[in-house]
């Protein structure tokens, strides 16, 4: 018998209300089609054609969130984990959802391979001292 005097116990924590798992916010998924293994530093911003994600029934309401989010101001895809308390690999995916509907798009960072060498860049300030 449980503490509570029933005879059954509870799968969940009565302060908290009911638990949805992660993976149900995204019907079971790990990746997008339209995800390209989104880095935590890139930034979501939303579309400015993008219709009112309230009214889209479609949407989930933690991807509303994220438009509403984004339409305040970009946000990262780590500022979104934590903002909204959900796991990078959700986030990842409801994100890619929203590329995929066209509701935001999102700005990767450049890759360190892409960046200039620091040699350059330490000529680049020489040069500017010695003006």
């Amino acid at each position: 018998m449980s503490a509570d005097g029933q005879g059954s116990s509870h799968w969940f924590d009565d302060e908290a209300g009911p638990v949805v798992r992660p993976y149900a916010m995204t019907r079971g998924r790990t990746t997008s089609a339209a995800q390209h293994r989104l880095d935590v530093i890139a930034v979501v911003v939303t579309e400015s054609q993008a219709d009112d994600p309230e009214g889209d029934h479609t949407l989930s309401p933690e991807q509303v969130d994220i438009v509403d989010l984004c339409r305040e101001a970009p946000q990262s895809v780590a500022e979104l984990s934590a903002e909204l308390d959900l796991p990078i690999g959700v986030i990842r995916v409801l994100i890619g959802d929203l590329v995929d509907a066209e509701f935001v798009h999102v700005n990767r960072p450049v890759p360190p391979a892409e960046l200039p060498d620091e040699s350059i860049l330490r000529d680049v300030i020489n040069g500017l001292r010695a003006l």
